[in-house]
């Protein structure tokens, strides 16, 4: 591929493995177009897919792919711990390899004109593709989720960026954007209290008066007992993943809480691993070219 474009679709299924496969199914055996991961979590019902490409084989992959869910999925029928507002919740785009954020940008707007066009979807533009500042924080045009959609975007303020201001009556609406690569990283408690996570994600993330690239929510994990900080490192070149992890540890520590352990989600950039690994190591003096692979893979 000479031009590579990340795109990380997640959508609102994460329990029913045939529909899981169902929608995947687009970026399999297609030229110019590779799946990377998908990872599927029952507790957030929804399914997270990493996939890589040329910008037109992507674009129509994508494309068949947010069909297929919006054929799928019913949000009148869904339940999960992640806020959610569309059977497509957000499709962004990543510029990797020979590719300008403004051509990310401009293939975002295309494939939201398409969805709009082909599926009668209303598509929200977020991140470095919103329409208006106001817009650019996928939280706030989220804000609402499925349910609350079907008001909010009659809103002067709230009108689509494309198709018509109307909720979809079952795949409700999608944001559609480019972006930085995003590190979706979870820390696990030793508590049952949704409340104490709650709480240890309000102190963390940015808009509470936390780390600066840093969103988080409070999450439960039923199957084991436990609850999970959520969190999205919107910049990891900036907030690295040790400073929320060891936030995380000094705000468990007024309730008692212990870290029993964190996940990443989805693929996650070598840089972001190994600036946390150098810190923990008291590594001095350490840079990415000292990284065999990083070496390797250099042109």
């Amino acid at each position: 591929m000479n031009k590579i474009i990340e795109c990380v679709p997640n959508f609102s299924e994460g329990r029913d493995l045939q529909k899981i496969d169902q929608i995947i199914s687009p970026f399999r055996g297609k030229q110019g177009v590779k799946l990377l991961d998908y990872s599927n979590d029952e507790d957030h019902n929804r399914l997270v897919v990493t996939v890589v490409g040329e910008p037109e084989p992507l674009r129509d992959a994508v494309l068949e792919a947010i069909g297929i869910a919006v054929q799928l999925i019913d949000l009148n029928h869904h339940t999960g711990q992640h806020p959610r507002m569309g059977a497509v919740d957000v499709v962004p785009f990543i510029p990797i390899k020979n590719v300008t954020m403004e051509e990310a940008i401009a293939l975002s707007k295309e494939v939201g004109a398409e969805v709009a066009k082909r599926y009668n979807l209303p598509v929200f533009l977020y991140e470095k593709s919103a329409s208006a500042p106001h817009r650019e924080n996928l939280a706030a045009v989220r804000k609402g989720e499925f349910e609350g959609m079907e008001e909010k975007i009659k809103l002067p303020e709230w009108q689509p960026d494309f198709g018509f201001a109307e909720r979809h009556p079952t795949a409700g609406a999608v944001a559609i954007g480019a972006r930085m690569p995003l590190v979706a990283y979870n820390i696990n408690l030793s508590t049952s209290n949704l409340d104490i996570a709650h709480d240890i994600a309000k102190k963390i993330r940015f808009i509470g008066g936390g780390l600066r690239y840093c969103k988080a929510m409070g999450v439960e994990l039923k199957d084991r007992g436990i609850t999970q900080v959520s969190i999205n490192m919107t910049d990891y070149t900036r907030t690295a993943l040790y400073r929320a992890f060891e936030l995380t540890r000094i705000e468990a520590r007024r309730y008692g809480v212990s870290i029993v352990g964190s996940e990443i989600i989805g693929l996650v950039p070598m840089e972001a691993l190994i600036d946390t690994a150098s810190y923990y190591l008291g590594l001095e003096n350490f840079s990415m070219q000292q990284v065999l692979e990083a070496r390797i893979m250099e042109e």
